[in-house]
């Protein structure tokens, strides 16, 4: 019986984030199931491709959009579940043991977050994230995404747009359910345009989609 699990990490200039998440996936191999790893790339100019290709992974090129590339990495993806993985997401140790609990439960679900630094307001972000993924059923891309190919497909799967392609996906599915588990995930941008800033302006932008703004526009202010 053949690994059931792809593994899809979109990417673009990635190869230090890369070189910090893939060793994690040791254990999903040693657990036999990963069945492929694929890397969709926006067109990288550094390291990433090279490190992509030490790791055996199947590279899918595109035009740069996180949407496309996630639903790319699908379309090339033969595995009966789907792990959608940012490439700054570090898994936690024992997430192949829950990965493998949710294919019993045949469930899409996600993991809680985290932030690579510590601090009250990493902490009060992420426990804002945990509870928007909880409460409200939006839990986005940097959980790390798990769901069988059936719910995708019967879901629509990823819509080509450059932001909020996570919100759009989950609104589709079943309500996820949360692993027991957090996956770590780097805090470069919120330190490099301020918590504080950020995390309102990420908030506003999932509003205005919500109450119908055009992703593309919201793109272009992100």
């Amino acid at each position: 019986m053949r690994a059931p699990l792809s593994v899809i990490i979109p990417t673009l200039n990635a190869a230090d984030a890369l070189e910090t998440s893939l060793p994690m996936l040791a254990e999903g191999l040693q657990a036999g199931i990963i069945r492929e790893l694929i890397i969709s790339d926006g067109g990288s100019g550094d390291a990433t491709l090279r490190i992509a290709d030490e790791a055996g992974a199947l590279v899918v090129n595109g035009t740069a959009s996180r949407g496309g590339q996630l639903r790319r990495g699908a379309l090339a993806a033969s595995g009966k579940w789907l792990l959608f993985l940012h490439a700054d997401t570090i898994l936690p140790g024992g997430w192949a043991d829950l990965v493998q609990q949710q294919f019993q439960h045949d469930h899409p679900a996600y993991f809680r977050l985290r932030f690579d630094r510590k601090g009250i307001r990493p902490s009060i972000v992420s426990a804002w994230a945990n509870f928007r993924a909880k409460v409200l059923g939006l839990p986005y891309g940097d959980q790390a995404l798990l769901i069988s190919r059936a719910d995708y497909e019967t879901a629509g799967g990823y819509a080509d747009i450059p932001l909020m392609e996570d919100v759009a996906l989950v609104r589709s599915l079943q309500t996820l359910r949360a692993m027991p588990a957090a996956v770590t995930t780097s805090a470069a941008r919120y330190e490099r345009d301020g918590w504080l800033r950020r995390g309102v302006r990420n908030m506003s932008l999932l509003m205005r989609y919500l109450f119908g703004a055009d992703p593309d526009d919201l793109a272009r202010k992100y």
